[in-house]
């Protein structure tokens, strides 16, 4: 400990520079060799450089992509990974408040600003109702229903016929653009696009220079359970819960519907990035939500069927099954 203050007298930051230095320097620790000492003092000066990475936020990489860029390039020249996982998921927070996104609150948007994560606000954007709209043309319910409800920018097409008509002749749905709503959807979308465009391609930069360094990418894409996609997004958890006792039916009829299109997504992403892995973020199969019964018959066999739908496309399912902070 330093001769010049008490223990008492210094602030916190010199208390975990005391801390540090303890930990890089243990005391009575007989190494097997000075090559061992090294390797361990190496390993601590990371973890410490880890830990010191301070000043940047969570909000500040999501307004400003050039400090995205910096952060995580600073991460490649700072440390010696084998892998890395790009800033894909950490959102353009200007382009949520452009298209007025209502299932998340970020920092700065809901959130203080120094939070370091998003916030699910859950809601039963999908009705009980709805069930037999969302199976028969799953494409259609989202853009006409799901997304007016839960992306303020897509209000206007709630006005639009099916996306599916019977006959494919595009002018009678064309015409539909003239109504005023429906136009200022449109708008909204393309002037989020063009910020949406900045933001992807700083993360494409980012990849691109970890790629060039000679890291690969951890995972190609990423898909869900079918239950969680449902649950998550559509009825949220108390109406996904309700809907195993209700409806059962109805779910299991979605959730198989969901499962090919996940599957395909997967499919589609992996093969553009060239990483045959598949990170699975699972999150409502657990022991607090279902019981092992309730997990056999609604949880299981759909997320099997996208498992086994990537393993014979001869991908590499990652599930996940924990909490996630970005």
């Amino acid at each position: 400990m330093t001769t010049e203050k008490k223990w008492a007298d210094l602030s916190p930051e010199e208390r975990r520079e005391e801390r540090f230095q303890r930990w890089l320097s243990p005391l009575g620790v007989p190494f097997s060799s000075s090559e061992a000492e090294k390797n361990y003092k190496a390993r601590v000066t990371r973890f410490i450089k880890a830990i010191k990475l301070e000043g940047g936020t969570l909000k500040t990489v999501m307004y400003d992509y050039e400090e995205l860029k910096r952060s995580w390039l600073k991460f490649l020249n700072d440390f010696e990974m084998d892998s890395f996982i790009g800033p894909g998921l950490v959102l353009p927070g200007k382009m949520l408040e452009m298209i007025d996104y209502k299932i998340q609150v970020w920092p700065g948007h809901g959130l203080a600003d120094d939070i370091p994560s998003y916030q699910y606000i859950e809601g039963e954007y999908m009705r009980p109702h709805e069930y037999d709209a969302l199976i028969k043309d799953p494409a259609d319910y989202l853009l006409r229903t799901f997304l007016p409800r839960s992306v303020g920018a897509f209000e206007g097409f709630r006005k639009l016929g099916p996306l599916t008509p019977f006959i494919g002749i595009p002018v009678f749905y064309i015409t539909q653009f003239s109504d005023p709503e429906i136009r200022a959807s449109v708008q909204a979308l393309l002037d989020a696009a063009e910020e949406g465009a900045k933001w992807q391609a700083a993360v494409m930069e980012v990849g691109l220079e970890f790629l060039k360094a000679g890291l690969p990418s951890i995972w190609g894409a990423f898909c869900g359970a079918p239950y969680d996609l449902v649950g998550d997004m559509l009825r949220g958890t108390r109406g996904i819960m309700t809907d195993m006792y209700k409806r059962p039916d109805k779910l299991h009829e979605a959730m198989e519907r969901v499962a090919s299109i996940v599957i395909d997504e997967a499919i589609g992403g992996a093969t553009a990035s060239g990483c045959p892995i598949i990170f699975m973020p699972l999150h409502k199969g657990t022991g607090g939500f279902m019981s092992n019964e309730q997990f056999e018959s609604f949880y299981w066999p759909t997320l099997k069927k996208v498992m086994m739908g990537l393993i014979n496309e001869g991908l590499v399912p990652m599930p996940y099954a924990g909490d996630m902070v970005f």
